[in-house]
């Protein structure tokens, strides 16, 4: 594949970004940047989420992990579309009848500021270390792909990538990435499908073979009722619900895409078509998988060890050119997708929930273009660090160790929601704070203490747990719900 040809097609794809954030921002307002005016059409959300919610790292760890576990996936896809139920019929209500900017306005409102500030706070720790951890994986494929053979180094790949992605979202925000995601959503589609193709055509299949190949094969094994595995079918199916509801409802990230559209109608008519999309889009990664599986070992080649390695392992060296620069593409918009919205919902949760700025007064637009920046060069040392650390294990152990912190905004929202209660405030943020660190040892320990029980991805349920009884423990006996 030729470097100019690939540095070409990536400037063209940047530029092209950067052309769409120019044309929507032509009559931008303060206001635009945090909720694009609650005008933006159901329909784009609902398609552009899909590229924010397929980030780089699912990308292209759906296809090869199917080597692993097969098809014991699609439960917890079915769980997260149960999720996205709950979230339209739960959460959209609330958080859009009251007009927020920011969702932990809502626990301030519940609790008080300390709980508002906590929510934020576990936000923004949450997005920053794992929107830099998706960047770190992607950059490091297209580093090793293209830019260590024209002698740019990674730190500048970095730089240069965030500063892109900073041009193209500072002025219109929100209102931006609602085009600029469904941009990228096409991107990443074409490059899935045409992968099926170009492996159908290779392994001379129509649809309804690669169809029967997939059924035939031991990879589409679907359900795992062996209570000890991770991939238990129940345990997958309500770990999909409880992360819907963390990483999508209870996620300035996601839920502020959605408060952009135009009624609670349209907001939960999106919602709807998201999920539908999502599980279609799902499956085609899915298929994909089982097909990359099936076409190295027809062909006889010796896979990389790493499942993550597989998809671009033979996207860049066994389906030619063309599979090849639209696998970068579709991993490039799998990442920036994510990142864009991260960078916007981190600058809309610092602005809103610590320095407390009107959306709609102009003359804070500077305090909020410093924030943008501050975030963009977080976001910059954190990917870096990443690498100067050069330990894969103990990256991935940072990465899975702030998803923890998605179990206190499950358990404070649960807890809002279905009492009555308030809580000694000043005890709060300790309660929150404890509840991952003791969800993280269990789950080291789990097979130890729990009979051989090994926690999937349900830890976040259990983790959610601990934090709603904790602020249980706390409840001020004499006051209820604030008006």
């Amino acid at each position: 594949m030729s470097t100019s040809l690939v540095l070409t097609v990536l400037l063209a794809y940047f530029l092209l970004l950067i052309l769409v954030g120019f044309v929507t921002t032509r009559k931008v307002n303060s206001e635009m940047f945090f909720t694009a005016n609650r005008n933006s059409p159901w329909y784009l959300v609902a398609f552009g989420m899909i590229g924010t919610t397929l980030s780089g790292v699912t990308f292209i760890s759906i296809p090869g992990e199917v080597g692993n576990t097969h098809w014991t996936y699609l439960t917890l896809v079915f769980g997260n579309c149960v999720g996205y139920i709950v979230i339209a019929l739960v959460l959209l209500p609330l958080f859009y009848r009251q007009n927020l900017v920011s969702i932990y306005s809502w626990l301030g409102t519940r609790f008080g500021e300390k709980a508002r500030l906590t929510g934020s706070f576990f936000f923004i720790v949450s997005q920053l270390v794992g929107a830099s951890f998706r960047l770190f994986l992607v950059v490091g494929v297209l580093q090793l792909a293209f830019f260590d053979a024209i002698g740019v180094p990674f730190w500048l790949t970095v730089f240069i990538t965030i500063a892109f992605v900073w041009i193209y979202t500072v002025r219109g925000g929100i209102k931006t990435i609602v085009w600029t995601d469904t941009l990228q959503t096409v991107f990443i589609l074409i490059s899935v499908g045409l992968t099926i193709v170009v492996v159908n055509k290779a392994l001379d299949f129509n649809f309804s073979s690669a169809i029967a190949a997939i059924k035939e094969s031991p990879l589409s094994r679907v359900f795992d009722f062996d209570w000890r595995s991770g991939q238990n079918t129940v345990k997958q199916f309500l770990a999909g619900v409880a992360i819907t509801v963390c990483l999508n409802g209870l996620d300035q990230n996601m839920m502020q895409k959605n408060l952009t559209c135009r009624s609670l109608r349209d907001c939960k008519t999106n919602m709807f078509s998201f999920s539908f999309l999502f599980l279609v889009t799902n499956v085609l990664f899915l298929m994909l998988g089982a097909l990359l599986y099936i076409y190295a070992e027809r062909e006889g080649i010796v896979l990389p060890g790493k499942s993550d390695d597989v998809f671009p392992f033979l996207s860049l060296n066994y389906f030619g050119a063309t599979a090849g620069l639209f696998f970068l593409l579709g991993i490039t918009a799998a990442a920036y997708s994510s990142v864009d919205s991260s960078l916007t919902a981190l600058t809309t949760s610092f602005c809103i929930d610590f320095l407390k700025i009107d959306p709609g007064n102009k003359e804070e637009k500077k305090k909020r273009i410093g924030v943008h920046i501050v975030f963009s060069l977080l976001m910059i040392f954190v990917v870096v660090l990443f690498r100067e650390l050069n330990n894969s294990s103990v990256i991935s152990s940072l990465f899975k160790a702030v998803g923890y912190t998605y179990g206190p905004l499950l358990g404070l929202f649960t807890f809002g929601l279905t009492t009555k209660y308030q809580v000694r405030e000043k005890y709060l943020p300790w309660v929150c704070l404890l509840s991952p660190v003791i969800s993280y040892v269990v789950n080291c320990y789990s097979e130890q203490l729990l009979f051989g029980y090994k926690f999937g991805f349900e830890i976040l349920l259990f983790n959610g747990l601990l934090c709603y009884l904790g602020l249980l423990l706390i409840r001020d006996k004499h006051l209820t719900r604030r008006a």
